[in-house]
């Protein structure tokens, strides 16, 4: 199974059970973006307890998840992990918590089409974000990569204000800027 083939697969998956997601991580910047190999999926899911069954259940046939696992995601990292045991490959499922830029994220994902099927995603603005305040966090070339890319592609349609309204508080301002001078460069393939 390709990292496509699975994408569509959990997509499907999430719309089936109308889990309120979105995809974020290297998949939402490779559809805004300069798309890059990548070994995993990532989601944010705005899951109550009370649904924990529901998604267990649209996962248990192909997916090895642990029900405790999902439980203890209600707390700090508020993270999971599924994986795929036909392809061995990684879904990461972070859970929407209190934190006020991952609530604005959430509110505005955009619902678009693709690998033909309906899909929740982040918006290019909030990946960028995602990606800086990331590698803030945890340093590495692929963040800066990725958001680079983003802002390679979309930079015209880009909301900058909005940009530098959430890059202050996530404490991401001064590399913000330099991406969009230019002066953070995308890779080139």
């Amino acid at each position: 199974m390709t990292e496509q083939e699975l994408l569509i697969d959990c997509l499907e998956r999430l719309n089936r059970i109308k889990a309120a997601y979105m995809v974020t991580g290297s998949m939402a910047s490779n559809y805004w973006g300069i798309p890059r190999s990548t070994h995993d999926l990532d989601f944010v899911l705005h899951l109550p307890p009370s649904s924990i069954p529901l998604l267990v259940s649209a996962f248990a046939d192909s997916f090895f998840l642990q029900r405790e696992a999902i439980e203890s995601a209600y707390q700090s990292p508020h993270q999971f992990n599924v994986i795929d045991q036909r392809s061995a490959l990684k879904i990461d499922f972070w859970l929407l918590h209190g934190d006020s830029f991952e609530k604005s994220m959430f509110d505005r994902r955009l619902r678009i089409v693709v690998f033909g099927v309906e899909a929740w995603i982040a918006t290019p603005e909030d990946v960028i974000l995602h990606k800086l305040y990331w590698n803030r966090l945890n340093p590495s070339d692929r963040q800066l990569a990725d958001a680079s890319g983003i802002v390679a592609v979309q930079q015209d349609k880009l909301d900058k204000h909005y940009l530098r309204t959430w890059a202050s508080p996530l404490n991401v301002s001064t590399v913000l800027e330099h991406l969009l001078a230019g002066r953070i460069a995308p890779k080139s393939t």
